[in-house]
């Protein structure tokens, strides 16, 4: 193949789609101690269409009887489209991750769902960016500082990233690297244990509103974007409105659940809709694939009703997020509170995430 031929080549390339395509796993990084990084390409010949900062759900084969969902954010930039990458951290008690470190090598296939999620600068338009993470929540922020090194150099974006240990810092090295090519990229490292003969000469101790000053004077004219730990954000965000920041502004990668509809307020939103319905009424889903039906009592999930009723639907995050549990809707209306987890044309077609729709009357599901 000429040079000239390989790129008419990629000019006829497809995006990647979760429902045609497999991910092949290319390289398998060792980052630190408990964090690695994984390269995938499409088991065909395609590119990956998506935002900085969006996560996908991948489904591991950890046993025989049922894989393993589990939903980690991409840290590579859509700007290099032939690739993506997660990379993730072991827990102590994890089982997915836990596998892919000890099983996942250059070569094998996953099915995975996505690109997916909100949490992108993409979305939310600003002048300046405060990016603040902890842990493995500085993923999010690498893929959106690769773009804008790629493509927006001139961005202008205070980056604070927290660990406990200097070894902990994840991607130092690289972002010095981008920082020397992008002037407005001012770099915080901040570690949470002291111990002097671990060489470290900046900051430490735990993120407050006196160090954050030191590393972003000017964070409450910015636009904020916040991951990690849970309590870790809990602290970020109270820390902020002490600080009088205005909290429209701050955006933080959440997989929490959505809340559930009280019966009485669907029966209200299938009103406006022209739909009769009880709000009291108990409905009937029938599962097409597997051959059941189930009775479904108000305010609980298609996808709880599928479980008690035997039908597996895989799911990771349960809160409308990952796009795990999308099911096609034969027929009938459900009503469905997503959190971003399923397209617009998706929903056109007819497809739903189960984890987050309650039925409005009988309904047909494709499982």
């Amino acid at each position: 193949m000429t040079i000239a031929s390989h790129f008419r080549h990629f000019d006829e390339l497809n995006p990647w789609h979760d429902r045609h395509n497999l991910l092949e796993c290319v390289a398998a990084t060792v980052e630190t101690t408990d964090v690695m990084t994984f390269t995938f390409r499409s088991d065909r010949d395609n590119w990956f269409r998506y935002l900085p900062g969006q996560f996908v759900t991948l489904e591991l084969p950890v046993s025989e009887d049922e894989p393993v969902m589990r939903t980690y954010t991409l840290s590579s930039t859509p700007s290099r489209p032939f690739t993506v990458a997660v990379t993730v951290k072991a827990q102590k008690n994890s089982i997915g991750t836990r596998w892919m470190f000890d099983h996942l090598k250059p070569g094998m296939t996953l099915k995975a769902f996505g690109p997916l999620g909100d949490f992108s600068f993409v979305r939310y338009p600003a002048e300046k960016y405060l990016f603040i993470s902890a842990g493995s929540g500085v993923t999010p922020m690498m893929s959106m500082t690769r773009w804008m090194s790629d493509c927006a150099p001139q961005s202008d974006v205070a980056f604070v990233t927290c660990a406990r240990r200097p070894d902990d810092l994840l991607f130092k090295a690289e972002l010095e690297c981008l920082a020397a090519h992008m002037p407005n990229l001012a770099l915080g490292f901040v570690v949470e244990g002291h111990n002097p003969r671990d060489g470290w000469h900046g900051l430490r101790g735990r993120i407050d509103a006196a160090r954050l000053s030191l590393l972003s004077p000017d964070f409450r004219d910015r636009t904020v974007f916040c991951c990690g730990p849970e309590p870790f954000m809990r602290g970020v965000r109270d820390m902020l409105k002490v600080c009088g920041f205005n909290m429209d502004r701050y955006h933080e990668e959440s997989f929490q659940p959505a809340a559930a509809p009280a019966p009485e307020e669907i029966a209200i939103r299938a009103g406006a809709g022209e739909i009769e319905v009880d709000a009291n009424a108990v409905a009937t889903i029938s599962f097409t694939m597997a051959g059941k039906e189930s009775k479904c009592p108000p305010g609980q999930t298609i996808l709880q009703t599928a479980r008690a009723a035997g039908v597996r639907i895989g799911a990771a995050c349960e809160g409308g997020l990952c796009g795990t549990c999308r099911v096609m809707k034969v027929s009938g209306e459900v009503d469905m509170r997503h959190n971003g987890g399923i397209l617009d044309d998706e929903i056109e077609e007819g497809y739903i995430l189960a984890c987050c729709s309650r039925p409005i009357g009988d309904v047909s599901i494709e499982a």
